[in-house]
């Protein structure tokens, strides 16, 4: 799908498949994701520009490549958002974080916001908007509509999973904005989950009903 990017390498996948297995514990749960988080941060990551900084090595001096521009933002979509942001901030452990509290509701699956807190500087960063499922796309939407509000401008999307209805209202919503996954499932059911899907995620990852 256009603007979409499925990162299919075998650790990935192989990561996924474990976590999608209702067996798997809560810890077990808990731990794939923050392993399988630092491989999407790979690869949404991948054109980061960089600059040029002279150093010395034990050897010698040389001219080296290191990152340039401001520090990443990482924008986690509470409350599952924060599994993959744990594994995102042990690859990039300067990267600023933004916060968004929004719960979707049961019956109309819309989204509700309870909570917002983020860097200023929004503007100038890129920003890298993270919650495990895009489903509806609802939450996912609104929630890059507030960074937006805030200033934001280079913004991409890391969900785990993705339903073919949620990237074509993504698509619609969110032109423009780059969304990185793991697999794209089969649908969305009445209920708002993606199936064969892994049950919900925030569930899973804390140990909730």
């Amino acid at each position: 799908m256009e603007g979409v990017t499925v990162v299919d390498h075998p650790l990935v996948q192989h990561k996924l498949t474990l976590m999608r297995d209702k067996e798997t514990s809560t810890a077990g749960f808990r731990q794939l994701l923050r392993e399988i988080s630092l491989l999407l941060t790979y690869e949404v990551t991948r054109d980061l520009k960089l600059t040029a900084r002279r150093i010395e090595t034990p050897l010698e001096a040389m001219t080296a490549p290191i990152l340039e521009g401001k520090k990443l933002v990482f924008a986690s979509i509470l409350r599952a958002g924060n599994g993959l942001l744990e594994g995102m901030l042990d690859l990039v452990p300067s990267a600023r974080v933004a916060h968004i509290g929004i719960y979707r509701d049961p019956q109309t699956l819309e989204p509700h916001e309870y909570f917002f807190k983020a860097p200023h500087d929004l503007s100038d960063r890129v920003v890298i908007v993270v919650d495990p499922m895009l489903a509806t796309a609802n939450s996912a939407s609104a929630a890059i509509e507030k960074l937006k509000e805030r200033g934001a401008k280079d913004i991409r999307f890391v969900c785990l999973l993705a339903a073919p209805e949620g990237i074509e209202r993504f698509r619609k919503a969110q032109p423009g904005i780059p969304v990185f996954t793991a697999a794209i499932d089969d649908y969305l059911n009445d209920h708002g989950y993606i199936v064969p899907g892994l049950g919900d995620a925030g569930d899973r990852l804390y140990g909730t009903k």
